[in-house]
């Protein structure tokens, strides 16, 4: 017998009797199309908004592919963002899939094309590690896909590649395709209200973990399981990294190894976001005390950042500047810094120094937050930074102190505290919301959630 052989996994017959052996004898499966799903509802507008903008142009934006984690395990696959805006197709995205916007007189047609399921007519069924039903589970037909998008589904064995196709690759079309999403509509917007109200549930199961997280060598290890935990039950997955800083780790804006104890008497400092099937993802920071209750010092620097967080909510509304966010909560940062004394240095050392308490905050205050965590990225600094605000923008609020442990600049009871309040807000016609204020931020508050969940 002739033996298939592939990928270091077992050996597949490839006989013409094995063939039709294992073709036959399957259950017939009716196929139920499904209505169109309410984001790819949401989805054709957009397309149309875009198709405004390239006229006469072919516009090509691929899901992506696999990425090799390695040899032949790859990462989880995720589609990317700007595919999943233009079709509302989110982590059950088959990979390969294109979106094409042929052109059609002043507008486009939209086609998708991916590879559709095996027949199992077919030795792909059984035999194709990527694809195969065997393999990888049932893979959605041409008829579902369409049905559920709302757009025609064709087998991407059909695709043509032509010149003059604009892809993602192109800094024009990258660029506009994430300054249109710079304003959120309501389906984007009920999409970020339920990725922040799982991530709030995340952040109670960590606080009603504590006890075992502080008996754990590598407590902010538990930390992140115990809050993916809640990510994969209530979402899809994580929207990035989780940031679990316990002690003077968190003074490193972006750590982590997540590696070190968690030790009552400390601050830890908790950034973490739940990415739903959609893939919006919520962006949420919390500091805690991990006895339960701040330390005079860790009050005195913990309600000064809430305070430069609360400065920048005052100033939100339509016709700001994006970055006079920043600005407003940096005002508070520098004023607390100059009545504490900071930095304890002589005078002539700070001579021609401008702007020495971003000594203790070297971050922004802000960034956009949707399909991905750093949202519309590629869009342009005059729409951006120094962008208007618009009524549907959504974004963070993050201010923070952060005093290394080794700093001489700061008394030595500062050092090794590092404090970040971040909050997920919208723009209202008139002013803000918190779409986050359910989760407790003052002081006296965060020390009743801790009391409440830990009994």
């Amino acid at each position: 017998m002739e033996l298939e052989t592939g990928s270091g996994r077992t050996e597949i017959p490839k006989t013409d009797a094995f063939r039709n052996y294992i073709a036959s004898g399957w259950a017939d499966r009716p196929e139920q199309l499904p209505p169109v799903a309410p984001l790819a509802a949401a989805a054709a507008p957009r397309r149309a908004r875009l198709s405004e903008r390239y006229v006469g142009t072919r516009l090509v934006v691929e899901a992506g592919e696999p990425k090799v984690r390695s040899n032949d395990t790859d990462y989880p696959f995720r589609a990317h963002s700007a595919f999943s805006w233009l079709t509302g197709w989110g982590d059950e995205t088959v990979a390969g899939a294109v979106l094409v916007l042929e052109p059609a007189g002043d507008a486009h047609d939209a086609v998708l094309y991916f590879q559709p399921a095996a027949g199992r007519d077919t030795d792909e069924f059984y035999a194709n590690a990527a694809i195969g039903e065997f393999w990888v589970g049932r893979r959605p037909s041409l008829a579902e896909v369409g049905a559920s998008l709302g757009l025609e589904a064709r087998d991407v064995a059909e695709l043509e590649r032509r010149d003059g196709d604009l892809t993602v690759e192109d800094e024009g079309l990258a660029r506009d395709l994430a300054e249109l999403r710079l304003v959120k509509d309501d389906a984007e917007l009920a999409e970020m209200r339920a990725a922040i109200a799982a991530t709030k549930q995340g952040f109670d199961d960590v606080i009603a973990a504590l006890p075992r997280i502080t008996e754990h060598e590598r407590g902010e290890r538990v930390i992140e399981g115990v809050f993916f935990t809640r990510a994969r039950s209530e979402g899809s997955d994580l929207g990035y990294g989780t940031i679990a800083a316990s002690g003077p780790h968190a003074c490193i804006l972006h750590w982590t190894r997540n590696d070190g104890p968690v030790v009552p008497g400390d601050l830890v400092l908790i950034d973490a976001g739940v990415e739903l099937p959609s893939l919006y993802t919520a962006d949420i920071t919390r500091t805690l005390p991990v006895s339960g209750t701040f330390s005079p010092v860790q009050r005195q620097i913990y309600e000064a950042v809430r305070e430069a967080a609360d400065a920048a909510f005052a100033i939100v509304k339509p016709g700001i500047r994006f970055r006079d966010v920043h600005a407003a909560a940096m005002a508070v940062i520098a004023r607390k810094v100059g009545e504490w004394g900071l930095p304890m240095l002589p005078a002539e050392q700070l001579e021609g120094v401008e702007r020495a308490d971003r000594r203790y905050m070297v971050h922004g205050t802000s960034h956009h937050l949707g399909l991905d965590v750093h949202d519309c990225a590629a869009a342009r600094r005059e729409l951006y930074m120094d962008g208007v605000v618009e009524a549907g923008m959504v974004f963070t609020i993050e201010p923070g102190l952060y005093f290394q442990p080794d700093d001489l600049t700061v008394p030595e009871e500062f050092r090794g505290i590092g404090v970040r309040i971040e909050d997920d807000v919208v723009v209202t016609e008139d002013g803000v919301e918190n779409l986050s204020a359910a989760i407790p931020r003052t002081a006296d508050d965060v020390e009743a959630w801790i009391a409440s969940l830990r009994g």
